[in-house]
């Protein structure tokens, strides 16, 4: 018997995980939809409020910024006051708080540099060139993600044995020049936030220690996701004086390709001894159908801490499964429900399209298009990633502090200002030979230079240390609009013929929106500019927020986790495609796009549409697939399938169970559909590939094999289906 929720709202299985004994190691296996920040949130609070703990003898991790602000709010709502003190945060915003108190121990200076993915890739492909190593061989982005992995694994250059193996051999040879590079000239990449911190963990006994003893409580969201390194630094923090508290779900661990190891979760059992064990299996969120037909799914995979999702919501509707003909098909059909539910007053914000692969999103998006219905596809380049506000934080950053090689190297010569790579290169190597930064060997060498480029060089240095002038004793806001005007990029971008919506010019105008609204902490060991910038770097890599609400949200599976919404159709249901083909091979590949699925359906609450295609046109050829094998492992009693019509239009009233016999019609007159080959007395034999308007003054748009795509109006084209 389940007993009934307890008055604050907890459940009874919430309950037992908010007021576990201080004393014991806890796994918290939270299902899909089944309140894992709400007990998160919850248990510091009782911590705090309860036992008497201070909010600096907890450590609290995350995966994503957007989960700690919102569990921020939620605790300080909670608390009814501030947790400022309270290490709170992704793996990588604390680690780069721990590097910043104690830099000296890390090898680092205190006002060491942070780089993004861009910023490292320009310096690989920097030290391939002046190495001699053929980028055509050897991909750039290919060796930044060995490097990259290398340090997710806890791995450095000297730990590698290539053996015969040519490329991990040439990749190690950047990887080791790459790091004796970000040695000299104190960087830190996203990857080395974390090695860092646990090197300087692993190698300072006495640091180890008191932070052993500060965080006498560690919780973790989401560790079905931590990778080797990150796993080590739980584990190293951890001993008989402190307390670990993971939330997480193997069934959801769907980021293997990027580090993630989903045994971390499965063998906490045996690295966090004594540890209890809680299972929240309750769903809020999802309907009984969608749950079981969920749970049957991910049943089929081997070696899983095993549970079973329910609800006391009632059964709902059953599964909807299309099977179209084509892609244009299926996108017809998906986006002729969502309109049908339009008209019955359902928000489009209501309505997700989730695919495996990005690729799939246009055949949607023109659907979409042709209704007039507004969509937006989620996972765009997050703000601080776009180049424009690069540019603009380039320059906050040099003017903050002028030993910042990598926004000198931006900025120089942006706007363009004359400034040529045999100037660059001059100052290079000034700054090599002399073990100084960019700016200052550009001071040095600039009377050297020809006059256009010494003139050129020297307006920049003058602009820099003006614009320094200017804004020196401004607040953080008025700051950063100071120096987009100064720098010329405000002017630039309102003059970007290329830029027709302005929409750089509004992303300036919500950069300086966002620094008016940075709440700076008073502990920071940074000033408000260098808070700012830090900020701006770590969330450069971040993940889009939702917003436009109005708005159809089209998305792969892997940008929905952590998302729900009312109607969820999950589409490509095909071998090769979902699970993918790029993924072939290993049973743990399956396993993954099988958790991939199972995260997918159990996205939606409400009403959930699984499709698929029988052929797809990809890159000028059609190929025929079979259904996905993870529908054949969905029992049929939780499916109704929808009939596919012989024409195209209106697709509503065609849902049957699988042994209804009842023969169906079409709801308009359309012999035609699209995929359909015809015959024309003159142009021979076509293809259909679109449509336009119905009944007499219907238009088709017709491939044929010997003079091209047309446009025909049917009554008259008098076409002969083959």
């Amino acid at each position: 018997m389940i007993s009934p929720p307890i008055a604050d709202g907890l459940n009874e299985k919430q309950q037992q995980s908010v007021t576990l004994a201080e004393d014991i190691n806890a796994l918290i296996l939270a299902g899909a939809g089944s309140g894992k920040t709400r007990v998160l949130t919850h248990r510091i609070h009782y911590l705090i409020s309860e036992k008497n703990y201070y909010a600096d003898d907890i450590l609290a991790v995350t995966f994503t910024n957007k989960a700690a602000n919102e569990m921020k709010e939620r605790l300080s709502d909670l608390l009814r006051q501030p947790i400022g003190r309270m290490w709170f945060g992704t793996f990588h915003s604390l680690a780069h708080k721990l590097l910043r108190t104690h830099p000296a121990e890390a090898n680092l200076s205190p006002t060491f540099q942070i780089l993004d993915a861009q910023d490292q890739q320009r310096i690989v492909k920097r030290l391939m060139k002046e190495n001699g190593i053929d980028e055509t061989k050897f991909p750039i982005k290919k060796v930044q993600w060995f490097i990259n992995q290398q340090k997710d694994e806890g791995v450095l250059p000297h730990q590698i044995d290539a053996g015969y193996n040519f490329f991990v051999k040439q990749s190690t040879k950047v990887f080791d020049l790459y790091e004796k590079h970000c040695q000299t000239n104190d960087l830190v990449d996203f990857a080395g936030l974390l090695l860092k911190s646990y090197e300087l963990l692993k190698n300072n006994l006495n640091i180890l220690e008191h932070y052993q003893k500060k965080f006498k409580h560690i919780l973790v969201d989401e560790f079905q996701d931590t990778n080797r390194i990150q796993y080590q630094f739980i584990k190293i923090l951890h001993n008989e004086s402190n307390h670990i508290f993971c939330v997480g779900d193997d069934d959801q661990s769907i980021y293997g390709w990027r580090g993630a190891r989903i045994e971390n979760i499965q063998k906490i059992e045996n690295d966090f001894r004594p540890i209890e064990v809680i299972k929240l299996e309750q769903n809020y969120r999802s309907t009984g159908n969608i749950l079981s037909a969920s749970n049957a799914l991910i049943a089929n995979n081997q070696n899983r801490l095993e549970k079973s999702l329910w609800t006391d919501s009632g059964d709902g509707d059953l599964i909807n499964v299309f099977n179209a003909r084509t892609q244009t098909e299926e996108a017809q059909y998906v986006v002729s429900e969502i309109q049908s539910q339009f008209n019955q007053g359902r928000n489009l914000d209501e309505c997700a399209i989730l695919y495996r692969s990005n690729a799939q999103s246009l055949e949607f998006e023109q659907a979409l298009l042709r209704q007039n219905l507004n969509y937006r596809v989620y996972g765009g380049l997050p703000f601080f990633a776009r180049a424009e506000i690069k540019n603009a934080m380039g320059y906050v950053r040099l003017i903050e502090n002028t030993s910042d090689n990598i926004a000198f190297e931006r900025i120089v010569n942006f706007p363009t200002r004359g400034i040529g790579l045999k100037t660059i290169e001059e100052i290079r190597s000034h700054s090599i030979e002399n073990h100084t930064d960019l700016f200052q060997s550009s001071i040095a060498v600039v009377g050297n230079l020809p006059s256009r480029a010494s003139n050129a060089l020297q307006s920049f240095i003058n602009l820099i240390e003006e614009i320094g002038d200017n804004t020196k004793n401004l607040i953080l806001s008025e700051k950063v609009d100071s120096i987009l005007i100064q720098s010329g990029l405000v002017n630039h971008y309102a003059n970007d013929k290329t830029d027709k919506a302005g929409s750089k010019s509004e992303n300036l105008d919500e950069l300086v929106t966002n620094a008016t609204q940075y709440v700076h902490e008073e502990n920071n060991e940074l000033n408000e500019t260098q808070g700012f910038i830090a900020l701006a770097t770590l969330d450069s890599s971040g993940e889009s927020n939702q917003g436009n609400l109005g708005s159809v949200q089209l998305m792969t599976v892997h940008s929905a986790k952590g998302l729900e919404f009312p109607i969820v159709f999950l589409v490509g249901l095909e071998e090769d495609l979902f699970p993918s083909r790029q993924r072939e091979g290993e049973a743990s590949n399956t396993d993954e796009e099988r958790r991939l699925c199972y995260v997918g359906m159990t996205r939606a609450m409400k009403s959930l549409t699984l499709s698929y295609a029988s052929r797809r046109f990809i890159k000028g050829q059609t190929f025929y697939s079979m259904q996905s094998r993870f529908l054949d492992e969905i029992p049929k009693s939780f499916l109704t399938y929808i009939k596919n019509p012989n024409s195209e239009g209106n697709y509503q009233g065609y849902k049957n169970n699988p042994n209804d016999k009842t023969k169906l019609v079409a709801t308009n007159d359309s012999i035609y559909s699209i995929g359909q080959v015809v015959k024309h007395a003159k142009f021979g034999m076509g293809t259909i590939l679109n449509y336009e308007g119905s009944g007499d003054s219907m238009r088709l748009q017709i491939k044929f094999q010997k003079v091209g795509t047309k446009w025909l109006i049917s009554s008259y084209a008098n076409l002969e289906i083959v």
